[in-house]
This record gives C-alpha cells, sequence and structure tokens, in this order.
C-alpha cells in the first residue's frame, strides 16, 4: 500500500544539493514529513494527484463521512 521511501518516484539522486526541495524547502537534506522520505506522506501526494489509487479502507472511511473523492477533471477548457 505504501511507497518503499528508498525507491521512491517523488525522488531523483541527480538533484542540486544547494536547490531546496521543492516539496519541503530543505537544502542539502529533507524535512522528516517530506514526501520523498515519509511514505504515508507519499500515499497521500500520491492519492492527491490520482483519486484511483485510495486504499479501499480509506475509500470506506470517507464514504461513511460522506465525503466523495473523485477525479476533478475540467470538462471544459480550463
Amino acid at each position: 500500500m505504501f511507497a518503499n521511501p528508498s525507491t521512491s518516484w517523488f525522488y531523483s539522486s541527480q538533484h542540486d544539493t544547494n536547490s531546496p526541495c521543492e516539496h519541503c524547502g530543505g537544502i542539502g537534506r529533507h524535512e522528516h514529513w517530506c514526501v520523498t522520505r515519509d511514505p504515508l506522506v507519499q500515499y497521500a501526494y500520491a492519492v492527491g494527484l490520482d483519486p484511483k489509487r485510495l486504499a479501499l479502507a480509506d475509500r470506506l472511511i470517507l464514504h461513511a463521512l460522506g465525503a466523495l473523492w473523485v477525479d476533478n477533471t475540467c470538462s471544459e477548457s480550463c
């Protein structure tokens, strides 16, 4: 269910160590809550980009709360 932080598709080892991380702003090292380090944050980030990645348990919880987690694609030119 969760991504392996060492093989994260958010992180590239070919980054410039002097430039800040686009997710946490860290330079040289990432914050503990950064999407490049924390599997739970990676999951939440991925679900935010693609609602189909939402786990069944999370879908059931959101449904019980009355929330609808769907792709919000604009049907017209945005």
